[in-house]
């Protein structure tokens, strides 16, 4: 899996994971350590920090399987950029009413970007 979207579902789930599986990924996908490093740092060994990650991978994604959060969550950014788009594009209406209504739908898309 690829590290941004390892990432992603650390933000999202990572308060499931134990203090030493969050550390880990933490250290491994947020601060580039090697495992190595890691287990130097944490006085473990290098199986013990490739245990940590591969639990706490496993386990993160298979949160996202069972929920879909993170997928929802894409989904729905692509969504509200696409109303925003065609907003924009009403904001030069002639009917004042519908420029109006078109800024409105684009203020609020915009805040929910936010």
């Amino acid at each position: 899996m690829e590290s941004v979207e390892m990432i992603l579902l650390f933000d999202y789930y990572g308060d499931l994971l134990t203090d030493r599986q969050r550390l880990c990924l933490d250290m491994h996908y947020n601060q580039d350590l090697s495992l190595g490093e890691i287990a130097q740092e944490l006085s473990i060994s290098r199986q013990a920090v490739y245990d940590n990650l591969s639990r706490a991978e496993a386990l993160l994604k298979n949160m996202e399987e069972k929920t879909g959060c993170v997928s929802r969550d894409r989904a729905l950014r692509k969504a509200m950029q696409s109303i925003a788009q065609k907003a924009e594009t009403l904001i030069s209406h002639p009917d004042p009413r519908v420029s109006q209504v078109a800024g409105e739908i684009l203020t609020q898309a915009n805040a929910f970007e936010e």
